[in-house]
């Protein structure tokens, strides 16, 4: 039901009023606590609550809870917006096939699984039979699949799972003709795949020290090494690889050749995109010991392995190309001076490249809009891959020895659907399409061009059903991210057609920092050039009000992550521009997140308080030292998991606790706090629809929207 923008207005202003003058938030112990940074102090009254564990702090959280909830109760939209949302989220679901060992394999959801199931067969037209249900590993679907690799003789499966959410993985081996897990077990794993040698002995992997008793895992023994594990042996056993204790911020990403003779180890640095690259020859695809050898350690840009045929390594790098190249690889000869160009930078950003069928697959994006060209051995040009639309496309994995690959499409209004393209003939069939209660054909979604305040234009989405009146009175989700060099490209997702099925706009907005027209975008919205991230958002919602998509009373922001910081630093920026603002797991204390379990790999994107000049660029956004009591805020819903050791919850429990004692109007300022509960990967099914729906439910309230 859409109402007049008047009535919408004063729905909005009377449904937040109303509810929020009867609101009594916790009572938040104040400390005295100040720190001073290069001869500013700053104070830090809510320091305490960085102790998640402590029992203080979880009464506070049950406090908060006890509060929201009752909030949340309260509102009609809230069972309405769960039952549209659950029964959107009810479809069949699948991830792209790959095959190995002459089986393939996939993930597959029947619709309110909480894990997804995985699933093989011999061939496409076999009957597939499970391979692994995650969902048998818990009882309440908390412990997800976190990683996958089966052998190259495809009899083993080499998985990993993580629990409650966390970044740590633990790693065993499931034999598929029995379907018992034989006896390795691989703990303190994180932000690691695993590789298995040609000949099936094992595989590398990277992964932490176990701390002392008593000892937490942070600053001087936080470093990844790598590690090859031989099958049938204990853990501590495991071959040291690599590891670099003069640089302790180093992580490692392996994988195999296909023709097994090459191991190729990704150096990563902190969170940033340069990375360096390393290779080891492993004779007669066995692992044999050595030291791996540089290819570069420059950290200078980005360089991605894509195959290694005929004595040279190919790699996808923006080294001098910031939308991105192809290049070739000497092994015996790997100084830069001989690197050979085989596609040169375009106008498009290179976002992926993969060797399939004799044939390079690279993908592009066009105004954040995916393309994907086909290229010769030798670099030519040959064609394109027809997709159904502008939209999404990702998956095109394989070998170099392949027929065929998989690739996924998506729109904003469009799931999922999952197409088998024949490298030879170019042909692409569809292999499973989804059928759901969302019907694309009543929406439509175009694209846009906005113009930020410095000049710099950048593409929206814009979903919404067919023939939408402009006259501001919509109710407009508008997301985000704007970092770490991710490209945000229009996909389907069931918040936004929740959204839209309950009579609203959804925007996505593509913004500098992130990758969608290559390395300078992303630089262009990183350290001391962060405010451009943020005056593209504002910008996105500015356009959106000129044109009368929506108004201040009807205009909403949401982003997670670094996407919930954005929320939060525009919020403080520009209040009277929003409705309502939803930062989930956001990074929101900037001058202290480096202290806190992976934080300091993000100074990449963000620097830290420790440099003077980055301290005051830091201090002038950081979303939680930035809020203006005395001024008048949108009805603010914070989200976060008590577990969540990426983003660690005291971000967001510091941050609402300062949003609730300072006078910032009479909309709610609540904390939804999901406990056992992470960062969001691996999120079961129900904990997923409960608080995204909360999320909808809690927007359409403020603007006064009725849902049916």
């Amino acid at each position: 039901m859409k109402l007049t923008l008047s009535a919408l207005t004063l729905a909005a202003v009377f449904a937040t009023s109303a509810q929020a003058q009867g609101l009594a938030y916790p009572a938040t112990r104040k400390v005295d606590q100040t720190d001073t940074y290069h001869g500013t102090a700053v104070a830090d009254p809510y320091r305490w609550l960085e102790d998640d564990n402590s029992a203080e702090t979880k009464a506070w959280v049950a406090a908060q809870n006890e509060v929201t909830d009752k909030y949340l109760a309260a509102m009609p939209q809230r069972l309405p917006t769960r039952r549209i949302y659950t029964e959107l989220y009810n479809f069949e679901r699948f991830g792209i096939p790959f095959s190995e060992g002459g089986r393939y394999f996939w993930s597959r959801n029947d619709g309110l699984q909480q894990q997804n199931v995985i699933y093989t067969a011999k061939s496409l037209q076999d009957k597939p039979v499970v391979a692994l249900d995650p969902n048998l590993l818990s009882k309440d679907g908390t412990v997800a699949l976190s990683g996958l690799v089966p052998s190259r003789d495809g009899k083993l499966l080499a998985y990993g799972t993580a629990g409650a959410g966390s970044d740590w993985q633990t790693w065993k081996v499931r034999d598929l003709a029995t379907g018992q897990d034989l006896a390795d077990r691989l703990e303190w794993v994180k932000f690691s795949n695993a590789a298995w040698t040609a000949d099936g002995k094992g595989f590398f992997y990277a992964r932490y020290d176990a701390p002392k008793e008593g000892e937490k895992l942070t600053g001087a023994n936080y470093f990844q090494k790598l590690y090859y594990h031989r099958l049938g042996t204990a853990q501590a056993e495991d071959v040291l690889v690599v590891e670099n204790r003069d640089d302790k911020e180093w992580g490692f990403g392996a994988e195999v050749s296909d023709d097994g003779r090459l191991l190729l180890i990704n150096v990563w640095k902190s969170a940033g995109s340069k990375n360096g690259l390393l290779v080891l020859p492993l004779p007669k695809g066995a692992f044999a010991g050595g030291k791996p050898q540089p290819v570069t350690l420059d950290f200078d840009a980005q360089y991605t392995p894509v195959a290694a045929v005929g004595g040279k390594l190919i790699v996808k790098t923006d080294k001098g190309a910031p939308r991105g190249k192809l290049v070739a690889i000497d092994l015996k000869h790997p100084a830069p001076a001989g690197w050979k160009t085989l596609v040169a930078e375009g106008p498009d950003a290179m976002t992926g490249a993969s060797a399939v069928g004799g044939r390079f697959l690279l993908s592009y994006l066009h105004d954040a809009a995916t393309l994907v060209r086909v290229h010769a051995p030798d670099g030519k040009a040959l064609s394109e891959v027809k997709l159904p639309g502008v939209g999404t496309a990702s998956g095109f994995g394989g070998r170099w020895s392949d027929k065929e690959t998989f690739f996924s499409y998506t729109s904003l209004t469009n799931p999922a659907e999952i197409y088998r393209y024949d490298v030879k003939t170019g042909e692409a069939s569809s292999f499973k399409q989804p059928k759901t209660a969302f019907n694309p054909d009543d929406y439509e979604t175009r694209r846009e061009f906005v113009t930020s305040k410095d000049g710099t234009r950048f593409p929206i989405f814009i979903a919404a059903k067919k023939g939408l009146k402009l006259d501001g009175s919509n109710p407009t989700l508008l997301y985000g991210y704007g970092g770490f060099d991710i490209a945000i490209t229009p996909a389907y997702n069931v918040t936004a057609a929740t959204w839209l099925k309950m009579g609203g706009v959804y925007v996505l907005a593509s913004i500098r920092g992130g990758g969608e027209y290559g390395s300078a975008w992303h630089e262009a919205g990183t350290k001391l050039r962060k405010q451009n991230v943020f005056d593209d958002f504002i910008a996105a919602g500015e356009w959106l009000v000129k044109n009368k998509v929506a108004s201040p009373a009807t205009l909403a922001i949401n982003g997670g992550s670094n996407g919930g910081l954005l929320v939060g630093a525009v919020t403080n920026q520009r209040p009277d521009l929003f409705a309502a603002a939803v930062p989930q797991v956001g990074v929101m204390d900037m001058l202290r997140y480096q202290r806190f379990t992976i934080g300091w790999a993000w100074a990449t994107d963000y620097g830290t308080s420790d440099d003077p000049a980055m301290f005051k660029a830091l201090y002038a956004y950081s979303p939680l030292h930035n809020i203006k009591s005395g001024t008048r805020y949108p009805a603010v819903l914070v989200t976060t998991g008590d577990h969540d050791d990426r983003v660690v919850p005291a971000h967001s429990f510091k941050y609402a606790a300062t949003l609730q004692a300072a006078d910032t109007g009479p909309a709610p300022k609540l904390i939804r706090i999901e406990t056992n509960a992470g960062h969001g990967a691996g999120k079961p099914t129900s904990k997923i629809i409960e608080e995204r729906s909360d999320i909808l439910a809690f927007i359409a309230h403020t603007m006064g929207l009725e849902v049916k």
